[in-house]
């Protein structure tokens, strides 16, 4: 479809536009612990004003989450949003280069239905969504893991998608307005929803940089249930981009390439998607750029031929390289040939179109 040009949309005759629905979960669940916390009673004001189902626990165990087969309780899990608080536990951040210094947590759980999810075989139990009650603690913790005097970069999109449940929590505009009143930590997040105008006016003082996830039409079409279209998040990102004066948010942005997968006639596909990106992103902006390509565990491929049996994701060993970590797990990744191919097209691309940007890293 082609998109009226505006301030914020331009013209593609390429790229679908189509908004995400927002998640509405059939089961919205408090513990007696998050309900302790005061920010849990905005939570509930926001699911209360949206006329949910919320429910009281009697205590801090989540029940009612299993099925008769591993794809019920995917089913039932994926629409529950759960209000807990987060462990102690969750205060011990940990680093995850090559994406930031650490990260941490507003919630566990995404409502998109991606067949190559990341979180599969990462998460423990049903993959219900969880939202953590006790944010400002979380937030406030942070501070004590900035290096004074230099930039210290945290990640919070690692278990979840924030803006997927962002009109449920307002949980992400609450992380960036506290690291808008930080001197050396920065906030990352990324989505592949678009529902981003609450966020366009927020105090981000350059804190946070935006990104969205995209990917060729063959893949973003087959395998990213319930997300919005590439089309709607790149638009959603050129928001977040344009400066104030121009109606926009002003923010640093990014894109997360991924999974970047060795498909038939892939470098056309990807053209495409850079022509997209082109269209979309046609003004100077503080730009990065993040390149993963697709890989699996025989864990993740246990638990996402559970969820999806049907799919027609390439999840062939017998095709790809073995990768193995310092602790002995296993990860089957394309071999060195196809991956240097890869490699050269994306930064290609990327330095022929935005010579200006950064390419944080490719894996």
């Amino acid at each position: 479809m082609t998109i009226a040009q505006d301030k914020f949309n331009q013209p593609s005759s390429q790229m679908q536009v189509r908004s995400a629905r927002l998640w509405m979960p059939e089961r919205v669940i408090f513990t007696p612990a998050a309900l302790a916390e005061p920010y849990a009673q905005q939570i509930l004001a926001r699911v209360q004003a949206l006329n949910l189902p919320v429910e009281e626990l009697p205590r801090n165990r989540l029940t009612g989450l299993r099925g008769e087969s591993d794809r019920e309780t995917y089913d039932i899990a994926k629409r529950t949003l759960a209000v807990v608080t987060a462990p102690p536990s969750a205060l011990k951040l940990s680093p995850i280069p090559p994406s930031a210094d650490w990260q941490f947590h507003l919630a566990e759980g995404c409502p998109a239905h991606c067949q190559y999810c990341y979180l599969a075989g990462s998460l423990q139990g049903p993959p219900v969504i969880r939202v953590f009650a006790n944010l400002p603690q979380i937030l406030a913790n942070t501070a004590s893991y900035e290096q004074p005097g230099k930039a210290t970069s945290f990640e919070v999109s690692c278990y979840t998608d924030p803006l997927g449940i962002e009109h449920l929590t307002g949980s992400l505009a609450e992380c960036i307005r506290h690291f808008g009143t930080r001197q050396d930590g920065y906030l990352r997040w990324v989505s592949k929803f678009d529902n981003v105008d609450s966020l366009l006016e927020l105090p981000h003082n350059g804190h946070t940089r935006c990104r969205v996830s995209v990917n060729a039409a063959p893949i973003s079409g087959r395998f990213e249930g319930g997300t919005a279209s590439v089309g709607a998040r790149l638009q959603a990102l050129r928001k977040l981009a344009l400066p104030r004066s121009q109606g926009g948010g002003g923010y640093p942005v990014g894109l997360v390439i991924a999974p970047i997968m060795d498909m038939e006639d892939w470098e056309s596909h990807y053209t495409q998607l850079f022509d997209a990106i082109s269209e979309a992103l046609d003004f100077d902006c503080d730009l990065t750029f993040e390149l993963i390509s697709h890989r699996f565990t025989p864990g993740s491929k246990e638990v996402l031929l559970s969820w999806y049996p049907q799919t027609k994701l390439d999840m062939d060993e017998s095709k790809r390289s073995v990768k193995r970590n310092k602790f002995g797990g296993t990860k089957y990744v394309y071999d060195s040939d196809t991956m240097r191919e890869l490699r050269r097209f994306f930064e290609r691309q990327i330095q022929q179109r935005f010579p200006q940007a950064k390419v944080l890293y490719w894996t």
